[in-house]
């Protein structure tokens, strides 16, 4: 009794008269305090609280007119027993006359007839009699207006069907006392006024020599602090920039609308290649098309064409210049480093981009039509394939994978091409490609030495790291599981 404060003790004294259980809202005390209070009670095991989800509901702006109003099928006959169809659309427009007579006929208020060859509304028996009613569903409406949600499900159904209301989920929260909170109870509760924060003032004026203090509880229930820290995203784009840096790279950047001839033609994607369909990539209105240097895609066509002087046989087919132009929104980062090189052609260069890339894909728990792409490439005399696995391997140690293996892959801009795949939970899972630029992307840019590039997956790694099964759960504004996340 010692420990508990003025607001337990209160609740304790409301529970106490309302038997035991009661509403956090008929507390008598503001449902801050009331909640703050049942923390801490609930802490030492005095109380319990129960919770769960109900439905209520409110009305719709079509709702709200159907109380003021009445509802339009009750309207649909003004002292008429039969009307042109005509002339009730035009009484009440043709929304609204569809609507009301729809209503009326299903419900057997009134028949359709059709007279000289024109359509009448014909009032039925039945209709005369409940029109002058209150219906089952405006009794509803008034029950709802006035927090009364104990309405037949089928009522609720047609109210819904009609717009007239809408449901909302609410948690509802009973607070009851336990074996040990009753015993306490029982005791007497005695609310008395007392000092739990000592201050200067009080020791100045010598009031604490006339007043009780409340005993200080070591074990009682503290709220956790919840301090501001990045997006998990966020530290993990920082903890790959570092690990980079740290290895001697450079961080570089791009820009989200690019041409199809930096983005595809000279990577040497072929143009009817199927990741160039508008099922696939996003293509842009505005810009529609992006200038290019006419010189570079004349070198970038004979490339595809015949291979030019690379020895290749090249795609063999006819190059379209005004393909190259369209504008369109990256599809992959190895924009960037295609563009570096050809802007630095002479070795050594080893640099990165962590970026957004943008691919048409269809949203679900392993896709989004918006991502992040690690990319880089090593450029030097020398740089072999043996060099690219121990590169990505050191990268995949330092950001805490153990296992990690390499497949046999193939891009239509590298060779050799190869996927990394690591252990996570006893199951390997494929987290990006990598591979040697073919001569066919870096022969027209003057780039004479290997060039070992990679691009791999950020949300992959941070569902794998985060223990998710839903890429989604990255993106969704989760205030209480950001504030549980430990930082990375």
């Amino acid at each position: 009794m010692d420990v508990l404060s003025p607001l337990e003790k209160k609740l304790l004294i409301a529970l106490e008269k309302n038997k035991g259980r009661i509403s956090p809202e008929k507390s008598g005390m503001e449902l801050v305090k009331t909640m703050n209070s049942a923390s801490w009670l609930q802490s030492k095991g005095l109380v319990e609280v129960e919770e769960k989800l109900i439905s209520e509901y409110e009305l719709t702006e079509e709702g709200k007119k159907f109380l003021e109003e009445g509802l339009p099928e009750k309207s649909l006959f003004k002292d008429k027993e039969k009307e042109k169809i005509g002339e009730i659309e035009n009484r009440m427009g043709k929304k609204d006359a569809k609507i009301a007579i729809g209503w009326a006929k299903r419900k057997g208020w009134c028949e359709i007839k059709v007279e000289n060859g024109e359509k009448y509304v014909v009032i039925t028996e039945k209709g005369k009699k409940e029109i002058e009613r209150k219906q089952e569903e405006e009794k509803a409406l008034e029950k709802i207006s006035e927090g009364d949600f104990e309405i037949d499900e089928e009522i609720l159904k047609i109210l819904k069907r009609r717009g007239a209301i809408r449901e909302k989920e609410k948690v509802k929260r009973i607070i009851f006392l336990t074996e040990k909170g009753w015993e306490v109870v029982k005791s007497g509760i005695e609310i008395k006024e007392e000092i739990s924060q000592l201050t200067h003032e009080i020791i100045r004026s010598g009031e604490w020599k006339n007043k009780n203090f409340r005993r200080y509880d070591v074990r009682a229930f503290s709220p956790s602090i919840n301090i501001g820290k990045p997006h998990p995203l966020s530290q993990l784009m920082e903890k790959i920039r570092k690990i980079f840096s740290e290895m001697g790279f450079k961080e570089i950047k791009g820009n989200y609308v690019e041409s199809c001839f930096w983005n595809m033609d000279a990577l040497f994607i072929p143009q009817d290649h199927p990741a160039r369909d508008m099922q696939d990539t996003f293509y842009c209105n505005k810009p529609e098309k992006v200038d290019v240097d006419e010189t570079l895609i004349k070198k970038i066509s004979g490339i595809h064409e015949n291979g030019g002087e690379t020895g290749s046989k090249g795609w063999r087919y006819s190059f379209r210049m005004e393909e190259s132009k369209k504008a369109l929104l990256r599809t992959h980062t190895t924009v960037n480093t295609i563009r570096y090189l050809f802007m630095n052609p002479n070795p050594p260069a080893k640099v990165f981009s962590i970026e957004r890339v943008f691919r048409r894909e269809n949203i679900d728990s392993t896709h989004l039509p918006e991502f992040h792409q690690i990319e880089g490439i090593v450029y030097e005399k020398d740089a072999n394939f043996c060099m690219l696995k121990g590169i990505l391997k050191e990268f995949y140690n330092r950001m805490g994978f153990e296992k990690i293996r390499f497949r046999p892959s193939y891009f239509p801009y590298t060779e050799p091409s190869l996927e990394i795949e690591v252990m996570w939970m006893d199951k390997w899972i494929e987290l990006g490609g990598a591979g040697i630029f073919r001569p066919e992307v870096t022969y027209p840019f003057g780039v004479k030495e290997p060039v070992l590039a990679w691009g791999l997956g950020l949300e992959r790694i941070a569902m794998i790291m985060l223990g998710l099964n839903d890429i989604r759960k990255l993106y969704f504004s989760d205030i209480e599981w950001l504030r549980e996340l430990p930082l990375l």
